[in-house]
């Protein structure tokens, strides 16, 4: 064998054992990325006790034992779920400044999103209780937050006379709104499964104008 001189260069490094701190940071990421996906299309369509850590790793393409590393349990995977969903619809929703962008803002995460699952999951995770107390003050804060937002839109205001009659009407404008998500889940009861944002624009209005406008009895 021909022995290395000064004028072959240096010799090359040897491969260091394992990935880079900089590539293995990469990978974690994805890897948590792709569990988040999974679990939150697993959760919002078959429920918290349906969905196991196996399906949600499964479809993510993989090792179950990855769950533990970066959620700790399928119940912190879960609270992690909710998190970036209500981070997502808080960004999305922002401030309703009025009534009439009410209707727009309900037909937009619930008709307007046929060609994605996104917001319609996002929606559809709210429903779903893990039984876990933590989580649940969280997915119940912020139904309270966007009842509330709805009800400001009318002029609610939490020390007025009314404030319980116009956030009870609040929360039935948003109980529509999740009726809308449930039934077109199915993607079988029609006009409704494949009805458009304009289709929905026009009733949302007139329920709307029945529940939070200043012509309500």
């Amino acid at each position: 064998m021909k022995a290395s001189s000064p004028q072959d260069g240096p010799a090359p490094l040897a491969p260091s054992a394992g990935n880079p701190p900089a590539a293995r940071r990469g990978t974690a990421a994805r890897t948590r990325a792709l569990l988040l996906d999974s679990a939150r299309r697993r959760f919002a369509h078959d429920g918290y006790a349906a969905t196991t850590v196996r399906d949600i790793a499964d479809d993510a393409g993989v090792n179950v034992a990855l769950i533990n590393r970066y959620f700790q349990s399928k119940e912190g995977l879960f609270e992690a779920c909710l998190k970036t969903v209500i981070d997502e619809l808080v960004h999305e929703a922002g401030e309703v400044a009025d009534l009439e962008q009410i209707p727009e803002i309900i037909s937009g995460h619930t008709a307007g999103v046929l060609a994605s699952d996104g917001p319609k999951d996002a929606l559809l995770l709210l429903l779903r209780s893990s039984g876990d107390e933590r989580t649940e003050k969280l997915r119940t804060g912020l139904l309270r937050t966007f009842s509330e937002r709805l009800a400001s839109a009318a002029g609610w205001r939490p020390d007025a006379p009314d404030s319980e009659q116009l956030l009870l009407r609040a929360q039935l404008v948003l109980s529509v709104a999740f009726g809308i998500t449930v039934l077109r889940a199915s993607r079988s009861l029609e006009p409704l499964a494949s009805a458009t944002e304009q289709d929905l624009g026009g009733p949302l209005t007139d329920v709307v104008d029945a529940l939070l406008s200043g012509r309500r009895p």
